[in-house]
């Protein structure tokens, strides 16, 4: 285990909180195992699709090639793409073209129509999300998980997260983790998570920048307001159509005029937090609020026509979504839907059942009801599964009987397949 160097015994211990952000973490992975790709425009997104089982193919097809001897001018490329894929994470080649993650593929490749395009391999994703933690752990052990790409570290008691600001400590992550993966992340260090997370923005890739209290003003207030965690893009048009597009503008109004436009609660938030004001803590643990999956069809489907395919993406939702609870250790009692239609228009419904559950078939028929509340009118995009109010598996309280199911399946009306 590295150790970090000691504090200067003498230095005020001020809080320092850290947002360490892998770069282009996905297009990252990949390029571990395809060195040859390295500083070209790749995108990652989409499942599999048959080009990228052959392109591991020997020329003579009687065996498998390493990939990093794979040639550049043998891989797919995003203009030659058809599909519903939506982009993952690109390597900072392909961002200059305005290529960016949740972007569909197919508009995409209107952009940069020479990119590389790469499936997504979660398994190898959430092995090196899991050693690049581990890392940091051994260093630093208050961190909090925001993602797969992502933690939050307090650094105010760690050796050497004092000094320099926290950059000699913040070095030495950024060292360990290149060390142990190969990868590269950028960390900002600031006195709370608000603003060590844009902090991490300033200096990509492989950068570190250090902000103090004192630096709001020139650092933190030009800034445009969509770099505050936690407003959205509704939020900046209305702050926009206001005439303030920067935390400086925002910081400068009066707290009550924005609680008259944006509400109590969030017109006192958005003025705290653009004085960059936030006490929350570096929480080590949290419980998941739920748990969903979903997916994006290759096609658009129609609830009759296509009944059967639909069912059995249904079906199969809900056990992925049963199975996440079975693994995690959790039972849910909420159960909802989400559709996306052919027009792009999202409808979601809930029910809550009187008892908490993480079976595959009482999901279904719950999710099934929550269906017939639902247009099914129009083709389908994308069909979603999640369970919500959720407990720990053996902290459940006590509640009635889970309803014995009917005796005739066509009786059911949990069982009785919408599509």
């Amino acid at each position: 285990m590295t150790s970090a160097p000691p504090d200067e015994p003498a230095a005020p211990r001020l809080r320092r909180i850290a947002h360490l952000d892998m770069d282009a973490f996905f297009a990252s992975v990949e390029l571990l195992r395809y060195p040859q790709l390295k500083g070209l425009a790749v995108v990652i997104g989409g499942g599999r699709r048959k080009v990228d089982e052959l392109l591991h193919q020997s020329p003579d097809g009687q065996g498998l090639r390493e990939p990093h001897f794979i040639p550049v001018a043998d891989f797919p490329l995003l203009k030659d793409y058809v599909g519903r894929g939506v982009i993952t994470t690109a390597t900072y080649a392909a961002r200059q073209f305005g290529v960016g993650s949740a972007m569909g593929m197919m508009k995409a490749a209107k952009l940069c129509p020479h990119a590389i395009v790469l499936p997504v391999d979660f398994e190898e994703v959430r092995r090196f999300s899991r050693l690049f933690k581990s890392t940091i752990t051994e260093i630093a052990p208050v961190m909090q998980d925001r993602g797969v790409d992502e933690v939050y570290i307090d650094f105010t008691d760690v050796p050497g997260g004092q000094r320099e600001g926290g950059r000699v400590l913040a070095r030495l992550i950024q060292k360990s983790i290149f060390d142990v993966t190969g990868l590269t992340c950028s960390i900002g260090v600031a006195p709370n998570r608000l603003l060590a997370k844009m902090a991490s923005e300033f200096n990509k890739p492989n950068g570190i920048s250090i902000v103090h209290e004192e630096d709001l003003k020139d650092r933190i207030w030009p800034l445009n307001v969509r770099k505050i965690n936690g407003i959205g893009p509704k939020a900046g048009e209305k702050l926009a159509s206001l005439g303030i597009t920067t935390i400086g503008q925002l910081a400068a109004q009066d707290p009550q005029w924005l609680i008259e436009r944006f509400g109590k609660s969030s017109g006192a938030w958005m003025h705290r937090v653009a004085w960059g004001r936030d006490d929350s803590p570096v929480v080590t643990e949290s419980e998941p609020v739920g748990m969903s999956r979903e997916t994006t069809f290759d096609r658009d489907l129609h609830a009759v026509r296509d009944r059967a395919e639909l069912g059995r993406i249904f079906t199969d939702l809900c056990e992925r979504v049963a199975a996440d609870l079975q693994r995690k250790g959790y039972v849910g009692k909420t159960i909802g839907i989400k559709l996306r239609y052919d027009d792009f228009k999202i409808a979601t419904r809930d029910q809550t059942l009187d008892r908490y559950t993480q079976d595959a078939a009482t999901i279904r028929r719950a999710a099934g009801l929550c269906l017939k509340r639902v247009p099914l009118d129009r083709k389908l995009r994308l069909l979603g599964v999640r369970v919500g109010t959720l407990e720990r598996e053996g902290d459940v309280p006590d509640g009635p009987p889970e309803p014995r199911p009917p005796r005739s399946r066509e009786a059911d009306p949990y069982t009785r397949p919408l599509f």
